[in-house]
């Protein structure tokens, strides 16, 4: 497997991202979107998950297709932000066909960021009109690190953020990860700034420090509270998928999130992964492709959390450090 010319998401034909963020409000969207309808399924592995029109993405379910997956800040208020992306959609023309209606299908998820340090004051909802900025500014190049989604994250070391990745496999089926790390866990081996996704680097996306020297750790204690951590993904491919099939890829993918982050998926945390398939390519092979297909999910998405902090930038107000102000400044992309 090798990373696709971008080394992010996008690197799958057709998918499309766009980030907005208010730096007075500490937080972001964003939004992963296409130039069609696309398959799209999730799992949920963590214990306290927020979440908008995940229940129709089950396999039995009438729609067969969404048209914007949404990551958003601002706990349950964030959910708005699929209000906005509908709303943006729905202006296009996109959306589910009701007769002569058209309802464009947006699930999305939200992360907690309302204690780090922004201005939560707001007279009106802020979130819609940030769905609506994501999505016009969707596109095949995003920012990663602080940015879109994960722009006022936190873990429970180090600054959160946005990261990505992505993989070509031997059949020249693409697969790419995105994720907003907000976790109550850590990317990096005890007080060093090594990453536990370090076995999976590619070049030096992350620094290229390699794996830390193992060292029993102690059990971790929690660094936040119930609903404040929440790790958020979307994994994608070009193969042509059912959504049984992207459900599977999606539970593949949680692998990868185990092994960048510990812990990962506890009871505090809302973990989820959803998967999405733009169809654009037909298996060879069902059987071997899948299997590949899980394990590139997994490990793009390992890499795509080690990015996030990797590239995560100061600023003013900062309730934690990012990783490059205290292991200095990121060598790479």
């Amino acid at each position: 497997m090798r990373p696709g010319p971008l080394n992010l998401i996008t690197d799958v034909a057709g998918v499309r991202v766009g980030n907005a963020c208010d730096a007075r409000l500490r937080s972001g969207v964003t939004v992963v979107t296409a130039e069609r309808p696309f398959v799209a399924a999730v799992h949920v592995m963590g214990g306290a998950p927020g979440t908008r029109e995940t229940d129709l993405l089950a396999p039995d379910r009438l729609v067969q297709q969404v048209d914007a997956l949404v990551l958003s800040g601002g706990s349950a208020f964030g959910l708005d932000t699929c209000s906005g992306v509908m709303q943006g959609l729905r202006a296009a023309g996109r959306g589910f066909a009701v007769g002569p209606v058209r309802v464009p299908i947006v699930p999305g998820a939200i992360l907690f960021d309302l204690l780090n340090g922004g201005d939560k004051d707001w007279v009106e909802n802020p979130y819609p009109a940030l769905g609506q900025a994501a999505l016009r500014a969707a596109g095949s190049a995003f920012a990663l690190g602080t940015a879109g989604a994960g722009f006022g994250a936190l873990t429970g070391v180090l600054k959160g953020g946005l990261g990505s990745a992505s993989c070509v496999l031997p059949s020249g089926i693409t697969v790419g990860a995105l994720v907003a790390v907000n976790a109550l866990g850590s990317a990096t081996v005890g007080e060093t700034g090594q990453f536990w996704a370090a076995p999976f680097e590619e070049g030096a996306e992350f620094g290229g420090l390699g794996p830390a020297p193992f060292a029993a750790l102690p059990a971790p204690q929690p660094q936040k509270q119930m609903g404040e951590a929440t790790t958020l993904a979307v994994v994608a491919t070009d193969a042509a998928l059912t959504k049984a099939q992207a459900q599977r890829m999606a539970v593949a993918a949680h692998d990868g999130m185990a092994r960048a982050l510990v812990p990962s998926h506890t009871p505090l945390d809302g973990d989820l992964v959803f998967a999405l398939s733009t169809g654009a390519r037909q298996m060879a092979d069902p059987l071997l492709d899948g299997f590949q297909i899980g394990h590139a999910a997994a490990t793009c998405l390992a890499r795509a959390i080690a990015r996030a902090i990797y590239l995560a930038r100061p600023l003013p107000g900062d309730l934690q450090p990012c990783w490059q102000a205290v292991f200095g400044p990121p060598t790479s992309a």
